[in-house]
């Protein structure tokens, strides 16, 4: 890897302009059917690119961006986040084997472990994200699985604690890291085997892509390999080319993001009716230490729990903001607000009322705080 800073390696990581007559970005391949001049070359296996499904030079050009971004021995793109954490877990699980899952999960990766990893005789128990991972760990443990900061909860996890333990133990460590990107977060350099990230977030930035992917240390890279290319997996070029744009500005918006954040999550820490704020970059937060030790940033993305309200309060205050969409996802340029339906298996999550995640987007701070303050103001007014 490269001593430049990371507005300049993502600004021209992937490049290969000398092979695209001189184009800045990569061109969109569109490719299944791959040709080779002869028959010598087809049986010497040597061509760059064989078949559609095992990638083209945009496909290249992100991954090998990516690779360099989390210091991995090989990156593979698939289509989405869950896709990634799927791919991620078969290349290490095998029926019989032992999943040890953090508790505050992405709750569509929870749920490919209760069917499908059940289906496939995969053991799955749940540990808290704080926890000691010792006392879960069973003699068939083959992988720890970590998201840090939990998804809806927040809480930040101790990696290189955890992958300490793991390996020691004969397990790999996987990891979720959405919420950081590798621009906040290496999890390679902690200690982590398999790095997933769900791309069509802050990667792609601009709500108009799926895509994921998983980045692997030299140890665990060619069984990544081997599983995806067995199991079909690939992106498609154009989502591949957004990828690639996206991850151009990607430090760039992820300041912006982080900035206006922790502006909305320091305004509705002093508001009557929020109990409390979750997001490890706030110096009250059980996390704050964790995060100041290892992270480098934070995105926009935040947790809050309201004072008890009824549901009409919540939907008055919710249903009438004008510069937040409700919908899923996050790590788009827009801002957006969703309630937090938390289900916990190790330990239940307490909370003094309901719970809403909120993306910071790129628009104005004042605007959107102006906005969040009459939303209040609607909770109030509401039985």
């Amino acid at each position: 890897m490269t001593d430049d800073k990371t507005e300049t390696k993502t600004s021209s990581l992937g490049r290969m302009s000398d092979m695209h007559f001189g184009a800045v970005n990569t061109p969109v391949y569109r490719a299944s059917t791959i040709l080779y001049p002869d028959l010598a070359a087809v049986k010497a296996n040597t061509q760059p690119y064989t078949y559609g499904r095992r990638g083209t030079p945009t496909t290249k050009s992100f991954e090998d961006a990516i690779s360099e971004l989390e210091g991995a021995d090989k990156t593979v793109t698939v289509t989405s986040g869950l896709q990634a954490a799927a791919l991620a877990i078969l290349s290490v699980c095998n029926a019989g084997d032992h999943l040890l899952m953090v508790d505050s999960v992405y709750e569509p990766s929870r749920i490919f472990c209760e069917r499908t990893l059940k289906r496939f005789g995969v053991e799955v128990s749940y540990y808290p994200p704080t926890a000691d991972i010792a006392p879960y760990l069973k003699p068939n443990t083959k992988a720890v699985f970590c998201e840090s900061p939990g998804s809806l909860t927040f809480e930040i996890q101790d990696i290189a604690a955890i992958a300490k333990i793991a390996h020691a133990y004969g397990a790999s460590v996987l990891m979720d890291n959405t919420w950081a990107t590798p621009i906040f977060f290496q999890p390679l350099k902690h200690g982590v085997d398999l790095s997933i990230q769900a791309a069509t977030k802050y990667v792609g930035g601009h709500a108009d892509v799926m895509l994921g992917y998983v980045a692997a240390n030299a140890a665990h890279a060619a069984r990544l390999h081997q599983t995806h290319g067995d199991m079909g997996l690939y992106a498609s070029g154009d989502d591949v080319f957004l990828g690639l744009r996206g991850l151009r500005t990607l430090p760039v918006r992820l300041a912006r993001h982080q900035e206006t954040g922790l502006a909305l999550a320091r305004w509705l820490q002093q508001q009557p009716e929020v109990a409390r704020i979750l997001h490890p970059a706030l110096e009250s937060d059980p996390g704050h230490a964790l995060w100041m030790r290892d992270y480098s940033g934070a995105c926009g993305l935040f947790g809050m729990v309201l004072k008890p309200a009824s549901e009409a309060a919540v939907a008055a205050f919710v249903d009438g903001l004008a510069h937040f969409g409700i919908g899923y996802s996050w790590g788009g340029f827009e801002s957006l607000i969703v309630p937090a339906h938390i289900r916990r298996t190790a330990m239940p999550f307490e909370a003094e009322g309901p719970v809403l995640r909120i993306h910071a987007g790129l628009e104005d701070a004042g605007d959107l705080i102006a906005d969040l303050d009459r939303g209040l103001k609607r909770l109030r007014d509401t039985p």
